[in-house]
């Protein structure tokens, strides 16, 4: 039904600090991302959300237990090339940041 697509980043056998899936369904995009999004891992997920054209974007930060300036730059640049089209489920400390950072009111995130 979907296309799925998958990335870790190996920690020398501890459980991976970041992983990031994606599914399409049909126009939307659904792109999960777990652990910590930082200078190291930032890029993988804008690669992620951009890497099938979508109608819709919905990525999922709710699992997301770090997020950095390299993740807050990631998710600018994703909402500026998919106007719109972006929804941002932030974890509490995904939404901390980006209150922190002048960026809690964008339409694209999402407090459900």
């Amino acid at each position: 039904m979907g296309l799925c697509h998958c990335g870790c980043v190996d920690q020398g056998g501890a459980p991976p600090v970041f992983s990031v899936s994606g599914e399409l369904d049909g126009d939307h995009l659904q792109v999960a991302v777990t652990g910590e999004v930082d200078m190291a891992t930032a890029d993988t997920m804008l690669q992620a959300a951009l890497r099938e054209p979508a109608a819709r974007v919905t990525l999922d930060l709710r699992a997301v237990t770090f997020f950095d300036s390299a993740a807050i730059h990631a998710v600018v640049q994703l909402a500026q090339r998919v106007p719109g089209r972006l929804a941002v489920l932030p974890s509490r400390q995904v939404a901390r940041v980006l209150e922190i950072s002048g960026l809690g009111e964008q339409d694209w995130l999402r407090r459900d």
